[in-house]
């Protein structure tokens, strides 16, 4: 039987994963039934009605997402879009929620286009700043969103001085962890009542399935509402992608320590590379945020950008130059990613124009940094910098 006290590896091989009763399989089996059988009461004969309602793989990923990132239940969406849309839609007409500045060019859109007309404002704010937080707060603040790490600048805030703030309000702590995974960092341990995740990424780890969820600290009335959002709306997980998320699951713990230390080197590459202006990783010593997120996080991620000293077209080229690195969005893959992050917000992007994200996968780390160190080399000249050697080091 599982346990608070078991660790999280083991919870993530284990939880939501019995051996199935009628054929003693240790893979569970791909329930694709969008309607089930009831008795001659009219009840269901095994506590499924209807695939809006819940399906078998589906509660099976929610049991296994409580579990691994601490919470007494979770909810599986379609999407992370439609994951936060749901918490959103559950909060009373007249609420304010505080957004950071730097978070999901998605979730921001969703406010511009969309608070209003759910009846709720938001204020942007620095959520590092925590004078900033404080002064934001109204009277009608029913939640503080926050990321950490950020997306796309990595930057890092305090979840448990957040929480403080935000439940002497009486209002939530929402976090989004996508970047980190609960492998490397729990919110609800740090105060948060609800963590959203882009199960897309890392969570499904193959860039093959799409998903969200979110975990709630309490089952309380919160989730009974957000979980009728999901059942109305309609934003449902698909059984097959379910059983695709919890499947990945399995295997998070390895794949975020070779990601998080392929992270890192790269990090470090580029830290010193006199083509790039800035990088932005927590686990640099050189972070505004380093020593908080050493107390928040077990490792730092595969997660990182950083900007092109140059222009746009500077930017560009590097990305034009990789042979490794595949050109698109989207992170948390074994495979690495680049990409100009400002061309993939497209138009009303707030990114500089010579930021560059990328997502390690789980290839040698030197071969990624040998790949980004000959694209690098076009900025100089058309000659090819090497590992630890600089263009004016060459002969």
């Amino acid at each position: 039987m599982l346990t608070r006290q078991m660790r999280f590896e083991t919870k993530a091989i284990h939880s939501g994963a019995p051996v199935d009763e009628s054929t003693g399989a240790i893979a569970a089996p791909i329930h694709l039934s969008t309607t089930f059988a009831r008795d001659e009461t009219g009840e269901p004969l095994h506590g499924f009605a209807y695939i809006r309602d819940g399906n078998p793989n589906v509660q099976q990923l929610e049991v296994a997402l409580s579990a691994i990132d601490g919470g007494e239940a979770a909810i599986a969406f379609a999407s992370g879009m439609a994951a936060g849309a749901a918490l959103m839609q559950t909060l009373p007409r007249g609420a304010h929620v505080l957004l950071p500045d730097d978070c999901y060019y998605g979730y921001r859109n969703i406010a511009e286009e969309y608070f209003e007309r759910w009846g709720l404002a938001y204020t942007i704010v620095a959520m590092e700043d925590l004078d900033a937080v404080r002064g934001a707060m109204r009277a009608e603040t029913k939640a503080i969103w926050s990321e950490s790490p950020s997306n796309p600048l990595m930057k890092i805030v305090e979840l448990a001085a957040l929480a403080e703030i935000a439940h002497g309000a009486g209002a939530l702590l929402v976090t989004d962890g996508t970047f980190a995974s609960p492998a490397l960092q729990r919110p609800i341990e740090h105060g948060a009542d609800v963590v959203l995740h882009s199960t897309t990424k890392y969570l499904g780890g193959h860039t093959d399935v799409q998903g969200g969820a979110l975990i709630f600290a309490k089952r309380d009335a919160l989730f009974d509402g957000t979980l009728h959002a999901r059942k109305i709306i309609g934003g449902v997980l698909s059984p097959f992608n379910a059983w695709l998320v919890l499947r990945g699951i399995r295997t998070l713990s390895a794949r975020m320590r070779v990601q998080s230390e392929n992270a890192m080197a790269i990090a470090r590459f580029l830290a010193t590379h006199p083509r790039v202006e800035s990088v932005f990783y927590p686990g640099l010593e050189s972070h505004p945020r380093h020593d908080v997120a050493r107390r928040q996080m077990s490792a730092f991620g595969g997660m990182l950008s950083f900007l092109v000293r140059g222009t746009r077209a500077d930017a560009l080229a590097v990305t034009g130059r990789v042979h490794l690195f595949t050109r698109a969005t989207s992170l948390g893959g074994i495979e690495s990613l680049i990409e100009h992050r400002a061309s993939s917000e497209g138009p009303g992007s707030r990114v500089a124009e010579n930021l560059l994200r990328v997502s390690s996968g789980l290839e040698h780390a030197d071969d990624l940094i040998e790949d980004l160190a000959q694209a690098l080399g076009i900025l100089c000249g058309g000659r090819e910098s090497r590992i630890g050697v600089t263009p004016d080091d060459e002969e």
